[in-house]
């Protein structure tokens, strides 16, 4: 198969698509984010990508502190709002009609409608060019009970969104195609 080059470009799939949550100036402000991930075990961390001029990450500074917040697909609405509308211009838990609650941290606000949530403290802040990368170590995760199958998360119950730059679309995650740490066993059979 023969290849094109298209230059450097940030076209890595899926996108998980999260709505960051912090208090700026006391109040609760989420905003949306196609990207980041885990990027430490133990202590379990998390990174997300912040652009420098979102009212967010000013939260995120003021009080080290921050949410990710995962939708699920009946949230489409709300979240692609938080990725458009500044708040520092609307109340989005208002327009969103979101029931925010507080867990371990006191300073880091949580969507009850989303099925996962978790609270983060700031580790590191590195700023990277036309965004920061906030990394955060986490301190709790919370799980709606309808979304848990034999007691673990069910990924198919949270049915989550993913980010497209492609046509920019928000899709559903697929069909199972195998299991991870046995699709390559037959391989391995062959060394």
């Amino acid at each position: 198969m023969s290849k094109i080059k298209v230059g450097p470009r940030t076209l890595f799939y899926p996108r998980p698509v999260l709505l960051i949550g912090a208090n700026v100036n006391g109040k609760p402000n989420f905003m949306t984010i196609a990207g980041g991930g885990g990027v430490n075990a133990e202590p379990p961390m998390f990174a997300v990508p912040i652009g420098h001029s979102r009212y967010t990450l000013r939260g995120i500074r003021q009080n080290l502190t921050f949410s990710i917040n995962v939708p699920s697909v009946d949230l489409v609405r709300e979240t692609d709002y938080c990725g458009s509308a500044s708040g520092s211009e609307v109340d989005k838990v208002e327009v969103c009609k979101f029931k925010v609650f507080y867990g371990e941290l006191n300073s880091a606000p949580l969507i009850e409608q989303c099925p996962v949530n978790i609270e983060c403290a700031v580790v590191h802040l590195l700023d990277l060019g036309t965004h920061s990368l906030v990394i955060g170590r986490l301190e709790e995760t919370h799980i709606s009970e309808g979304c848990l199958t034999d007691g673990k998360l069910d990924p198919n119950k949270v049915n989550p969104m993913v980010y497209t730059t492609q046509g920019r679309q928000y899709l559903t995650l697929g069909q199972v195609i195998a299991n991870a740490g046995s699709a390559g066993q037959e391989l391995k059979a062959k060394e």
